[in-house]
């Protein structure tokens, strides 16, 4: 797992990356409302804005940490957002994006950088 310094969490499998948003950030958001995901098949590039978020505090934009193609978004989480509260870094990740360049995630933070971060 990688971290980004925005409270997204990356997973890589070969050369698909799972994204998500962590623990911490789900936290800072509260109650989760509505989410709206990018469509399968989007190019996108680092610094995107891909996803919409809200909660019951705020609404943010999710970026994209990564250049390359959307390849699955997670349907349950725009059905039942409140997902996100209960299983941010399992079940209700975002989207997955098909990356040609796995060198991408070594600008990234490693778990325990992340946690220093968030302390």
């Amino acid at each position: 797992m990688k971290y980004t310094e925005d409270h997204e969490w990356l997973s890589l499998d070969g050369d698909v990356v799972t994204v998500g948003i962590t623990d911490h950030a789900q936290e800072q958001l509260g109650d989760i409302v509505f989410i709206e995901l990018p469509e399968v098949g989007t190019q996108v590039s680092k610094d995107d804005e891909v996803v919409v978020i809200e909660s019951v505090k705020a609404a943010s934009d999710i970026v994209s940490p990564l250049d390359g193609e959307i390849v699955e978004i997670n349907e349950a989480i725009v059905d039942e957002p409140g997902k996100v509260n209960e299983d941010a870094e399992g079940a209700a990740w975002f989207f997955k994006v098909k990356i040609g360049d796995t060198s991408q995630l070594d600008a990234y933070l490693d778990e325990t950088a992340y946690k220093d971060l968030i302390a």
